[in-house]
């Protein structure tokens, strides 16, 4: 059954999803006036032309993590795959788990086969390919009789095929999970591989050097009890392709030449200490469970340990047609060095003023409507023009309370080019807040990069028109701007950092 008339578009064969003309549509859209690196970046990162995904993609190859990654938990991880090129589509991943935020310090791999089957294009994360996975084996080979002592009380001795009185022994080979034996080792790991059930590859088009590709996988749920039964709507940081990846990567060698018995120890990078200063934006079109695609842009002065930030949401996965924008301010206090995370620090936020734009019909004639929940002045909402809701007190219809605190973990670090990054943490799957200590994050969002040292230069918008950026009118955005609005009504757009 049809959710209401324009949840009923359909595509026409399976691997095809309605697109939009691109219909300039007049004073719809945004210009950034502020620092012109930050709006050189921002416009970098929603050229058309410089990246190109197929649906459905193409998987065969070798696909490595390019740092450390942080889950959930946390837990310290670097990944590989190898999707061959068959009829049955197979594939085998190593995942390699650490003690260490710098992924020196290896505990266990994990080896897993098993094969992919490509379903359709997805009606809920626009531009990603939904498929379904069969896992054949899982085995593991563990690296330290620390790890030895750490995953003796997780797993049972029945499972790994000890005899009585037997013990786990580093660098032999465990089976963990065998699809035609019918064993199962794997809930006491609670390893999940529903990432693969959504993915998306990108191909980044350079003028001056070969094309990089990227494969994106699904989001890893914030809640540990949830993270089994998940069905991603968003993505993790992307995996590169071994032989077509960002220049220059030394990790990404690292991860491609490791096996289960030789994980990659990546090199220990000096910890950087928190500086805040200045302006930083979105690498790139980010994404979030549910539909949701937005860049950020901050501003922060550590004497005054104020924050203006830019949140600007888009309807498509290139961030070309904007739905909405938050502007937020408020101030920060730093609390101290993380327990969990090392290297990142804690932090609490408080969003004291917000104003939005909306730019999407569909949001416009619920802001309107009679049935508004408390969000600006029913009946006053325009296209494109910014209404303050500090006044109400927040905006119910998008999930946001003001005064509001939030409780944050930073880190910095460093791109392939030299630059800083911001890393911030990871938003509550569930759509919730972190608004008390026990939710403070313990991974990351994609990170953010310093694009101006100034402090002072405010995020300001003005209307304009320009077909690259302006909303599309189609049965598609009538599609996704309702899905947009029933994910912000669900769980609200929030406000975070």
């Amino acid at each position: 059954p049809c959710l209401s008339s324009v949840l009923c578009v359909r595509g026409i064969k399976l691997w095809e999803v309605p697109t939009a003309p691109l219909v300039p549509h007049a004073n719809l859209s945004t210009r950034l006036f502020w620092e012109p690196q930050c709006q050189t970046q921002l416009r970098h990162l929603q050229n058309e032309a410089r990246i190109t995904a197929t649906i459905p993609p193409k998987l065969e190859g070798n696909w490595v993590s390019s740092r450390c990654e942080v889950r959930p938990g946390p837990e310290f991880l670097t990944r590989s795959y190898t999707f061959y090129q068959s009829p049955t589509r197979l594939f085998r991943a190593l995942q390699h788990y650490y003690s260490d935020s710098e992924c020196h310090i290896p505990t266990y791999s994990l080896v897993i086969m098993g094969k992919l089957r490509l379903r359709q294009a997805s009606w809920i994360t626009h531009g990603a390919t939904e498929a379904e996975h069969h896992l054949h084996e899982v085995g593991m080979v563990i690296h330290s009789q620390k790890a030895v002592h750490h995953l003796a009380t997780r797993l049972p001795s029945s499972c790994l095929g000890l005899k009585a009185g037997g013990h786990l022994v580093p660098h032999r080979f465990y089976e963990l999970f065998n699809a035609k034996a019918e064993k199962d080792c794997l809930g006491a790991l609670g390893l999940s591989m529903m990432e693969l059930e959504l993915l998306r590859v990108e191909t980044h088009h350079h003028p001056h050097s070969r094309p990089a590709q990227e494969m994106f996988l699904g989001d890893v749920h914030t809640d540990w009890n949830e993270r089994v039964h998940h069905r991603p709507t968003g993505y993790q940081e992307p995996l590169q392709n071994a032989m077509h990846h960002i220049h220059p990567c030394p990790m990404c060698a690292l991860v491609y030449r490791s096996s289960e018995q030789h994980p990659p120890i990546l090199p220990q990078s000096p910890s950087i200490p928190l500086d805040l200063n200045g302006n930083w934006v979105s690498q790139r079109c980010e994404s979030r469970p549910a539909v949701l695609f937005l860049t950020r842009l901050f501003v922060f002065n550590e004497e005054q340990r104020t924050w203006e930030g830019t949140y600007q949401h888009y309807t498509d996965p290139m961030c070309r047609q904007p739905s909405f924008t938050l502007l937020a301010s408020g101030h920060y206090a730093k609390v101290g060095q993380s327990v969990k995370v090392r290297g990142a620090t804690e932090l609490i936020f408080k969003v004291t003023q917000a104003k939005v734009i909306v730019y999407d019909q569909a949001l416009l004639w619920d802001f309107n409507s009679t049935q508004n929940r408390r969000c600006g002045q029913a009946g006053g909402w325009e296209t494109g023009v910014e209404q303050d809701i500090t006044w109400m007190d927040g905006c119910d219809a998008l999930g946001i309370r003001l005064p509001h605190k939030e409780y944050e973990l930073f880190k910095m670090g460093v791109d392939h080019k030299g630059r800083p990054l911001l890393f911030s943490g990871e938003r509550p799957t569930d759509g919730s807040s972190p608004d008390r200590p026990a939710k403070r994050p313990t991974s990351f969002q994609t990170p953010m990069v310093q694009c101006s040292k100034r402090v002072g230069v405010e995020p300001r918008y003005s209307s304009y028109s320009d077909h690259s950026t302006g909303p599309k009118i189609s049965s598609a955005n009538a599609l996704h701007s309702s899905l947009i609005l029933l994910t912000i009504l669900n769980f609200g757009a929030g406000l975070s950092v």
